[in-house]
């Protein structure tokens, strides 16, 4: 990606983890920059993938793994019948209300991962096919997978954005730079 992350403070994991993962989230919202509804809901490859659907599932995603780590239910739970309902905007779900969304998503994982003890505190994964059975993870894996479902779909929103208007990375960069100034 085109931004730059800064160092952290020294020994500050946290905040190298945060930042990174911070990173990659603006990465996704910059992708619908300046896009309509129909524009950022559209399919521009034989994916079923769009930018307001990648939004959605990022902001489910992160929840869901955060409530998972405070052995919470999330707030949505989606099984096989309805996993494609996290890629699509369904009834009155706008892109704005997403990102919306997803802004108090980020700052309650911010709080979780500033405020638990230790990043090499545990909590047990999901029953699902794909995970081993009883097994935990650390707070530090969570942080690890989330840059990298992030990361993964940030790279698909680049994608999409440039097949629907040819804007890069770079351009929406320097975009949000100029909006800023």
């Amino acid at each position: 990606m085109v931004a730059h992350v800064r160092a952290e403070a020294q020994g500050d994991e946290r905040g190298a983890l945060l930042s990174f993962l911070a990173e990659q989230r603006d990465a996704v919202r910059r992708s619908v920059l300046g896009l309509t509804e129909e524009q950022a809901t559209s399919r521009p490859s034989a994916s079923e993938l769009s930018l307001a659907g990648l939004v959605k599932h990022l902001a489910e995603v992160e929840q869901s793994w955060i409530a998972r780590a405070r052995q919470e239910p999330p707030a949505v739970d989606r099984n096989q019948s309805d996993w494609s309902d996290c890629f699509r905007l369904i009834g009155d779900e706008t892109v704005a209300s997403q990102l919306a969304y997803w802004e108090e998503v980020a700052a309650g994982t911010e709080a979780y991962v500033r405020g638990v003890p230790s990043l090499d505190d545990t909590f047990p994964l999901p029953k699902a096919p794909w995970f081993p059975p009883d097994d935990r993870v650390s707070v530090r894996w969570l942080c690890l997978h989330l840059i990298r479902e992030t990361a993964r779909h940030a790279g698909h929103a680049d994608i999409i954005r440039e097949s629907l208007d040819g804007a890069s990375a770079w351009d929406l960069v320097a975009r949000e730079q100029e909006a800023r100034s």
